[in-house]
């Protein structure tokens, strides 16, 4: 015992290690590790944006280069002289059609079905979202499931149907009304507008129905307003896919009544010689191709660069409840 006691006594004798933690030293580890870190992404996003921007940087100075050096074999990132009369003749020629239709007239019909279609779009959209959301009747689920089950079948075969629904039977060729009406429902954005009218509390309905406001009134004045962001990222992606809609304006009317996008896709020509003194006789130009198409394109950039924060907003919120 007393053996075991004396040992005890010695190993508490010797000098323990007891390692201090330098909290200090941790810190700036980890503040290296962080800075590392970020460099190593924000060079990884730097080289995706610039990979993303370079197309559209080479449709611009594309647009501003001369024909001949757009021709040339060796290609090159800057212009040798900027040619901006190329913005000009686009905008004053009727060549980007064979009916001979003015810029004017295209924009004038984009401008039109592009508001027309996002007006009464809209509209329907929060109706019918508001009666998925909020109205009991019988079927309500099973017409949902219905609704969001058409987004599985591919556009083109709409497209197909469509067209010969209009061209045989309702004879709408050639009108705004075939580029509007087919058009304005949309099930993806009656179910945005569906989870988010799902995520106002029952409570507010209850109040408002105290204070002896209708269902209409509720609808319009408490609704709507609390889902702004979203309503606006509705509208925005609308007007948007009005501008940007090729295929089903060429395919149902004629020059004079398509849009934007089938207005770049004209001959842009020199044939009287106006730039290269007719060298190039009625053949399309690639430079004013490339004009035009920036053209179209400004707008709908301006229109991001401005209005993102709703879209990113009002898109990401919709897809939570609660």
């Amino acid at each position: 015992m007393e053996d075991n006691i004396k040992n005890i006594s010695e190993n508490s004798s010797l000098p323990q290690e007891n390692p201090i933690f330098d909290i200090e030293k941790e810190y700036k580890k980890q503040r290296i590790q962080k800075i590392i870190k970020n460099i190593f992404v924000y060079f990884f996003l730097s080289i995706c944006a610039i990979l993303a921007f370079l197309p559209f940087f080479w449709m611009f100075i594309s647009s501003i280069k001369s024909e001949p050096e757009y021709r040339d074999p060796t290609s090159s990132f800057f212009p040798e002289k900027a040619m901006w009369e190329n913005y000009s003749m686009v905008l004053n020629q009727t060549e980007g059609s064979s009916s001979g239709t003015s810029f004017a007239q295209i924009l004038v019909n984009t401008l039109v079905v592009g508001f027309t279609s996002t007006i009464i779009g809209l509209v329907i959209i929060i109706i019918t979202a508001y009666a998925l959301a909020r109205m009991d009747f019988k079927g309500k689920n099973l017409l949902f499931s219905i609704m969001l089950g058409t987004m599985m079948i591919p556009g083109e075969m709409y497209t197909i149907t469509n067209y010969l629904t209009i061209s045989t039977k309702l004879h709408w060729d050639n009108t705004y009304t075939v580029l509007i009406v087919p058009f304005l429902v949309s099930v993806y954005y009656i179910y945005l507008m569906r989870n988010n009218f799902m995520q106002i509390p029952n409570s507010l309905y209850q109040a408002a129905k105290v204070d002896g406001l209708s269902d209409m009134g509720y609808l319009i004045k408490v609704m709507v307003p609390l889902t702004a962001p979203t309503l606006i990222s509705i509208t925005l992606l609308k007007f948007i896919g009005t501008w940007n809609s090729y295929i089903w304006p060429r395919l149902v009317n004629m020059d004079k009544w398509q849009m934007i996008t089938n207005w770049v896709t004209g001959g842009f020509t020199d044939k009287d010689g106006l730039i290269y003194g007719g060298d190039y006789g009625t053949e399309p130009l690639n430079t004013l191709k490339m004009a035009a198409v920036c053209i179209v394109s400004l707008p709908l950039f301006v229109l991001f660069i401005f209005c993102r924060k709703y879209i990113m907003h009002g898109v990401s919120k919709s897809g939570t409840k609660g």
